[in-house]
């Protein structure tokens, strides 16, 4: 074996491999990427001097595989509405061209428009197993349901007019599309081909009309007789034409703007809603005025005159009932002079009128009714109302009208979502444990019914491991979800601003606040799953540390105050390509608060901020219920009157009792069983000794000199926003550094200098910094001009570090780790150990000495201290992960669960029980580790204690990585990361073999680079929007699954029979039933459409669909016998339908027959 010396490797920090590779096939660790052009070939090494085992890696390429599998929470930005009555599924179409297709809880389907256009309409074929979309682009789409991933079988595209509404009546396969133009055109849904059947508008209105009516905002056919279509325009005409005789039956019009038109079911009567609030009922057989007209909401006038005008009422529902008083349901018509009332639903049975309000706007409802025949009572039984960001469902049959208990998880986004993780395969017994603890918190006052939405078909599938999705939100509240088998549902809810006093309002100024708005943000998570201890920082610069008990407790809130303060020289450098396109809130220097136009520091309340935290713990003793209590706050404070700045890395060790966090200052250890600080210090001063940059330290009176200097100097905007875009290093994404364009605090624009004047009127007290960012709210702004574009896109490589450490001195601590671990050089023994991160890609271990046995651990303190063991990589540091000697993963240390509340005396006394390391690992651990560190430029492996590179591997040169994961898959371990260029790679370990690359997701804003996190068995999770998370798998095993794990939205269900009409009914009820549309529609007849008024694209849903319905034979079979199961079904109808024609009959017969023997004796003039 050949001997390598790498001092190159470890002291420069920009990228070279190695200056050979090692013999044998541990050579092939380094590889290039295939196809992003930005990974370039690591290099492998063998350790100098040591000996190396061959270690048997056993993951290949083939096993892994990237593709969406399921998203969850409320349709991002909603627009239309459809429900199909017999099969009992609900759609959602969106402003971004995706569709959300819900049934039973677990009946969740996503799909997507390519085009992105917005979905105007939906209608469902019922129970046909196939749903019409018409998008915003002019294109009508039919999707096929009847497979797990609906795919579009044709499409339509309009070419000369736009689509303004659409409808298909139950049982027709012709579907009329009305237009902006006035005109109406028939499609056969079969073949997806335009009739030669139009409605023209001219037509339709009287010759006499001199004005165009309107586009077509309503279509429907008369439930008395299906040859007649009633079409609403919206000038306020509606025509009632003969579809056989191809002229108006009748036409109706009305002096204001129509929005939607609703039948009663005989077919006599309908109902319009209007743009002054107005409802109008109209009869056939008197269209010259309408039958009744009321304004619902309208103030009556005193004098008889017409009520005032209310706002538009956007849609009527008109639905009637059996047993009582029809339901008159509509959205909108308020009165003008309520400007504050909330978006409202108005329901009028019989003489009450009951108003619903909503907390959003109103999108969309529909009623549900028991039959889906249009001619027949309609006996609704509940609303389903989509607003713009939740759905709800009103049950009709009781009359306060309570809403049903929503089982989907649409509530994601009740606050804006800040951060996320992902535990898969986690202990078994948390989900139950969680859920009990989270079921005491459930509302009351729901309606008793079942979900009405209830179609579908679901099963656990074959992957049953748990998994639970943790989400930090704006308003401080955790969300725990059980995640398992691709669903989503709600365990439990933690608020973690019930430590913290309420804020008055009014105190804002006096306060030592740092953010205006949400100053309870959550900024990260840790969790040990198995320990059950959880930790959150937030945005105020708060550490709380929580313990999990099954009881109730009554306690005070023990708390902490930690004094970070940055103790070195900042040297300004006024370049103009180091202004990044945002302002950095989170790094602003010692002498930013002298920018005002003042020179000294004196705050609001006239005395400088020192010693105070941001927020105010609880002193009293506060009620603390099952599930996740408070044990300790650490709270940042002010030094000096600087505000404390923002927390970027958080880790926690159970079996060590100990809480470790750092910002762009320094680190902090807490021992959170004795509650006390171990050590509070700046980075630099960590390195000791081993500085290998030359800082030079600061003197505070030399600061307020220089700042002074500085406002005389330039009071200029362009100085403020130079001085607050400093350091490119203290951003961070999910506690990882990001690039110069991203920010902490910012509203994801770029200051003008309006902004900076505000931020300068906030005077010296108050820091400029503006509302915690959300994770659903930020995007980035991409720079102006070409020149900064190439200084400063998001893809730019953050920190070619050695000329930015010149630029910037502060270093900020990006990654923290406790393991069992060799702190020194050639130790002999495993240590307890804390790995160490900045963000200039330098790793610090510090050793931690423990009392040596658990008696003492209370007593005795614990000793921390930097062990000058320094090991370096390129770029910011994202993670850390140990391996034995044998390759398997050693985790960390962690304390068994007990529950430190428990009323037990055994349980209370028992010793902690600690779990030192996995029982994977090998009896001969203690030799040798293989450490893994990976920074948002490139990964390596050291070998320990030698600390021998082993491998390295340039994962990219011209982006960065905004998240690295070790995660478990197939029994083996890999290195996940995603790059902020929108690629997803994955690194076998130990020797960093590219296995996957693939281009997945272009990060377009903040919003995936902060939630975007990995977890084992091939999982991950981002926030695809807003309100919705998208999970993934990179597993090819999962990927193979995934269809048996995925909901059926089609089940095979009997369409409900007709009701019979009686004799008297058929026969004076209308000709509906011998309306026959094929031969009025079809080409025979109507002759074609004109070629260049749409165009027929032919969709994938046919055989690609059915190859993704299911694989194989199995897949035949299944619909094999689904087509036998329908067929036999329709034979059966076929057979009731003869059966109940013959007793109708037999019925007929027998009355003929008494009525010819009642009267076959009696003279003409005694009838």
């Amino acid at each position: 074996m050949k001997k390598f010396n790498f001092r190159k490797v470890l002291d420069g920090l920009t990228a070279s491999s190695p200056g050979g590779s090692s013999s044998g096939s541990s050579g092939s660790g380094g590889g290039s990427g295939a196809g992003t052009g930005s990974m370039h070939s690591g290099g492998t090494a063998g350790a100098a001097g040591t000996p190396r085992e061959e270690i048997q890696e056993t993951l290949m390429s083939d096993y892994f595989q990237i593709c969406k599998t399921v998203r969850h929470g409320f349709p991002y930005l909603p627009t239309a509405l459809a429900f199909d009555p017999v099969q009992k599924i609900l759609a959602i179409g969106t402003r971004t061209g995706a569709i959300r297709i819900l049934g039973r809880p677990g009946v969740d389907c996503y799909c997507q428009h390519e085009s992105g256009a917005a979905v105007l309409q939906l209608q469902f074929l019922i129970n046909e197993g196939a749903l019409v979309s018409a998008s915003a682009d002019d294109t009508l789409h039919l999707w096929n349901l009847r497979q797990k991933r609906p795919a579009i079988l044709h499409s339509l595209k309009f070419n000369r007019e736009r689509i303004t509404y659409c409808h298909l009546p139950f049982q027709s396969k012709w579907l009329y599309v009305g237009t902006e133009r006035g005109n109406t055109h028939i499609v056969n849904i079969e073949s997806f081909i335009l009739s030669g059947y139009v409605i023209m508008w001219n037509k339709a209105i009287e010759l006499s009309t001199k004005t165009h009516p309107g586009p077509v905002v309503h279509l429907s056919d008369s439930p008395r007789d299906e040859g007649k279509l009633l079409i609403g325009y919206e000038n306020g005409t509606v025509v009632l034409w003969d579809l056989r005789s191809k002229r108006a039956d009748l036409r109706v019009y009305y002096d204001e703007a129509i929005h939607s038109v609703a039948w009663h079911h005989e077919g006599k009567q309908f109902m319009c809603s209007h743009s002054d609030g107005s409802l109008t009922l109209w009869n056939l057989k008197s269209p010259s005025r309408p039958f009744q007209t009321t304004i619902p909401h309208g103030k009556i006038q005193r004098d008889g005159k017409k009520p005032e005008s209310c706002k538009p009422i956007l849609k009527v529902e008109y639905k009637t009932c059996k047993s009582s008083e029809p339901f008159i349901i509509f959205s909108g018509g308020l009165s003008y002079d309520k400007a504050c009332r909330r978006p409202s639903l108005t329901i009028m049975h019989g003489k009450a009128i009951t108003v619903l309000e909503m907390d959003h706007p109103i999108v969309e409802f529909l009623t549900l009714c028991e039959t889906p025949y249009p001619n027949e009572f309609q006996d609704p039984y509940a609303v389903v109302v989509l607003l713009e960001k939740d759905l709800i469902v009103v049950d009709l049959t009781q009359s306060n009208f309570p809403i049903f208990e929503n089982p989907y998880p649409i509530d994601i986004h009740e606050s804006p979502v800040t951060c996320t993780e992902y535990f898969a395969d986690c202990p078994p017994d948390l989900i139950p444990v969680l859920y009990s603890v989270g079921a005491k918190h459930k509302k009351q006052g729901y309606s008793n019914k079942e979900w009405p939405i209830s179609g579908g078909a679901w099963n656990l599938g074959a992957q049953t491991y748990p998994e639970i999705i943790i989400t930090g939100h704006a308003d401080g509240s955790i969300k725990f979800w059980d995640a398992s088998a691709i669903t989503l549902q709600m365990l439990y809810k933690l608020k973690t601003s019930k430590v913290f006093e309420k804020q008055k309002l009014g105190e804002g100024k006096s306060t030592a606040e740092i953010v205006e708005e949400d100053p309870y943000a959550v900024q990260m998570m840790y969790w040990c799953p198995e320990s059950r201890i959880f930790c959150v920082a937030g945005v105020s610069a708060y550490v709380i540390i929580y313990r999990f008990s099954k009881h109730e407790v009554n306690t005070e809130i023990a708390s902490l105050e930690v004094r970070l303060q940055y103790e070195v020289e900042d040297i300004i450098t006024p370049e103009p390509e180091i202004i990044p396109p945002f302002p950095d809130a989170s790094s602003q220097l010692p002498s930013l608060k002298n920018l005002s136009g003042s020179t000294n520091t004196v705050a609001c309340e006239g005395t400088m901020k020192d010693s105070i935290p941001c927020l105010s713990v609880k002193t009293r003793p506060v009620r603390m219920p099952p599930g996740y209590q408070a044990d300790l706050v650490i709270q940042l404070v002010w030094v000096d009157g600087e505000p404390p700045q923002q927390i970027t890395s958080l880790a926690v060790s159970s079996a060590y009792g100990l809480v470790a966090f750092g910002n762009c200052n320094g680190l902090a250890v807490v021992d959170f069983m004795q509650k006390t600080v171990l050590l509070s210090m700046g980075t630099i001063d960590l390195y000791g000794s081993s500085d290998p940059y030359q800082r030079q330290p600061r003197s505070p009176r030399k600061s307020k000199q220089f700042a002074a200097g500085l406002t005389e100097l330039s009071d200029s905007p362009v100085s403020l926003e130079l001085e607050r875009c400093k350091s490119p290093t203290s951003d961070h994404v999910n506690g990882h550094c990001t690039s110069p364009t991203s920010q902490t605090c910012g509203s994801g624009k770029r200051l003008s200098s309006a902004d900076v004047s505000k931020a300068n009127r906030r005077g010296p007290g108050r820091p400029p910094f503006r509302k915690a960012q959300s994770a659903a709210c930020m995007e980035i702004s991409l720079p102006v001009t070409a020149e900064e574009n190439r200084e400063n896109s998001f893809s730019r490589s953050r920190s070619s570090s050695v000329s930015s450490i010149d630029k910037e001195s502060k270093e900020t601590i990006t990654s923290l780790y406790f393991m069992e671990s060799f702190a020194r050089k050639n130790d002999s023994a495993l240590s307890p150990c804390l790995w160490v991160g900045t963000g200039l890609g330098m790793v610090l271990i510090l050793s931690l000495n423990l009392p040596p046995n658990d008696d003492l651990r209370l007593t005795e303190p614990v000793m921390v201290s930097p062990s000058g063991t320094v090991l370096t990589l390129k770029g910011a540091v994202l993670t850390f992960a140990c391996l034995d000697c044998m390759g398997a993963l050693i985790h960390p240390p962690y304390e068994v669960w007990r529950d430190p509340n428990s009323t037990d005396d055994n349980e209370k006394t028992r010793k902690r029980k600690l779990v030192m390391h996995s029982p994977s690992a090998s009896q001969d651990m203690g030799e040798h580790q293989f450490a893994v560190v990976c920074s948002e430029k490139q990964a390596k492996v050291f070998s320990l204690p030698s600390q021998t590179c082993l491998y390295i591997h340039n994962i990219t040169e011209t982006s960065f990585l905004l998240r690295a994961d070790v995660v478990t898959l197939c029994n083996s371990v890999c290195l996940a990361c995603f790059c902020a260029n929108g690629h997803i790679m994955t690194l076998s370990l130990p020797s960093l073999r590219p296995m996957l690359d693939v281009n997945y997701l272009p990060v377009t804003d903040m919003r995936i680079a902060r939630t975007f996190c990995f977890t084992n068995e091939g999982q991950a999770l981002y926030l695809s929007s807003p309100t919705e998370i998208q999970r993934l798998t990179y597993s090819q095993e999962m990927c193979d699954n995934l269809q048996d794990m995925l909901g059926d939205l089609f089940t095979p269900v009997e369409t409900p029979e007709a009701q019979n009409r009686g004799f008297l009914k058929g026969l004076f009820g209308g000709s509906g039933q011998t309306f026959d549309r094929e031969e009025l529609f079809g080409e025979a007849t109507a002759g074609k459409a004109s070629r260049s008024l749409a165009q027929h694209i032919p969709g994938s849903g046919g055989i690609e669909g059915m190859k993704g319905a299911a694989g194989g034979v199995v897949g035949d079979l299944a619909r094999a016998r689904i087509a036998l199961e329908e067929r036999g079904q329709r034979l059966g109808e076929l057979d009731e339908k003869t059966a109940s024609l013959m007793v109708s009959a037999e019925a007929f017969s027998k009355h003929a027959h008494e009525l010819m023997l009642k009267y076959k004796d009696k003279k003409w003039y005694q009838f």
